[in-house]
């Protein structure tokens, strides 16, 4: 059983940046794709970016595309999301989750596991 657990959100000025983490444990991190989704209050949960399981493929969403960065760290069995100018229609729950391949993946049914979720609040 894999478990996830993501920290770093907060609250933000307009402009500024935070960076979330999500630290897996119990099956080989190394082997599986990664990917980043939002939920703002009363919609649905949205792709956000993805990465493969080495960390040489990415994809994004275009909402975010030039602004979010997501990177790796197998060794630390981490993935990352780097948020700069951020915007306040980037506030939402933000959940990392875990790709059933080796590919990254921006369809929510090929996700195996997802973190709780931390909250993401951009203000004006």
């Amino acid at each position: 059983q894999v478990q996830l657990v993501e920290s770093g959100g907060g609250l933000v000025q307009a402009g500024g940046s935070l960076r979330l983490s999500c630290a897996a444990s119990g099956r080989t991190f190394s082997s599986y794709g990664m990917g980043w989704f939002r939920q703002a209050p009363g919609k649905e949960r949205v792709f956000v970016c993805t990465i493969n399981y080495s960390g040489t493929s990415t994809y994004y969403a275009d909402s975010v595309k030039g602004r979010f960065t997501i990177s790796r760290d197998n060794a630390k069995n981490t993935v990352y999301l780097q948020m700069n100018s951020l915007k306040p229609e980037d506030t939402a729950v933000y959940y990392c989750g875990t790709v059933r391949y080796r590919s990254g993946s921006t369809v929510p049914n090929d996700y195996e596991h997802w973190g709780q979720g931390t909250q993401v609040t951009v203000s004006s």
